[in-house]
């Protein structure tokens, strides 16, 4: 079965930001991946993202995220969006890392906004069409300005939309009235990337997820956007209040140590984090059963 694609969500529709897993020594854990992708899509994904945040990419090697392109790419690339993270804070890294992901056979490119050195709006739009030119993959933007300290202004999105490569627009900005002008005027193919307004986004016209608690409810996810673009918003706002507590508990702590330890008391693979992330305690973890359990989600 081939990835699922349409011209209004050329990755699909639902894709999860996948941790990387690690062994206890915190060594890549390369059959892990490729066990927990092939889990996430049978469970319903059209796509999986590597190398993002949630993928703790700032602590993995240039080298390692080649490795693990080319491994979940293996396991699911026939089946699902492999889209690969290649977003930094120096262009020329990010050019040549879309390159080694091209190579590596992923389908996609996540490209996050430079962060820490807060660009202008123009050196902005030129990393990311530089960045677009330099491979022949779509190109998915990341704009979250939370981590990267400068959003992609409105008027810069609708340049970008411009670019033959650049096709979509994670949107993690918290703010639905810029999304929706956006939205209306540069053609990006929208994606929530804020698992709390997957809904509220769908409403002004996004067409699905970049998700990191599809880790865990992924069929809920699906059965949320299938009621939506049928017509039954109703269901589709009963199902994302049932989720409520799952959102709220995968971030009480940092998303990736939460999913982390979602995924071991599930068996699955995750392994343990890296500096300078740490695992939760004990009290965490049993607050994050407590959420997980008020959303359904029984570990």
């Amino acid at each position: 079965m081939a990835p699922i694609s349409t011209p209004d969500a050329p990755f699909g529709r639902v894709l999860t930001a996948m941790v990387t897993p690690f062994t206890a020594d915190g060594a890549l854990d390369l059959d892990g991946a490729q066990a927990l992708a092939t889990h996430l899509v049978d469970a319903g994904n059209d796509g999986i993202v590597v190398n993002g945040t949630t993928g703790e990419s700032p602590t993995t090697s240039d080298a390692e995220k080649d490795r693990l392109v080319r491994a979940v790419a293996e396991a699911v690339g026939n089946r699902a969006h492999v889209v690969a993270g290649v977003g930094t804070n120096d262009t020329r890294h990010s050019a040549e890392l879309a390159r080694q992901a091209e190579r590596a056979g992923a389908s996609g490119l996540l490209v996050v906004t430079p962060y820490y050195n807060k660009p202008p709006q123009e050196g902005l739009y030129q990393h990311f069409t530089t960045v677009a030119d330099a491979t022949g993959l779509p190109v998915m933007l990341y704009d979250i300005p939370g981590r990267s300290g400068v959003a992609i202004d409105t008027e810069t999105l609708v340049r970008l939309g411009d670019h033959p490569r650049i096709v979509a627009n994670k949107d993690a900005k918290g703010d639905l009235a810029a999304a929706s002008w956006t939205v209306s005027r540069s053609g990006l193919a929208w994606y929530s990337g804020e698992d709390m307004l997957n809904l509220p986004l769908l409403s002004i016209g996004a067409v699905g997820f970049v998700s990191v608690v599809a880790h865990l409810v992924t069929p809920e996810l699906r059965a949320m956007l299938e009621a939506y673009t049928g017509g039954d918003v109703a269901k589709a706002a009963e199902i994302h209040q049932r989720l409520l507590p799952v959102y709220t508990g995968v971030f009480r702590a940092q998303g990736v140590v939460t999913t982390k330890a979602a995924l071991a008391l599930r068996g699955l693979p995750a392994g343990p984090v890296r500096l300078p992330l740490v695992g939760l305690d004990p009290a965490q973890t049993d607050q994050l059963r407590k959420d997980l359990a008020a959303g359904g989600v029984h570990l």
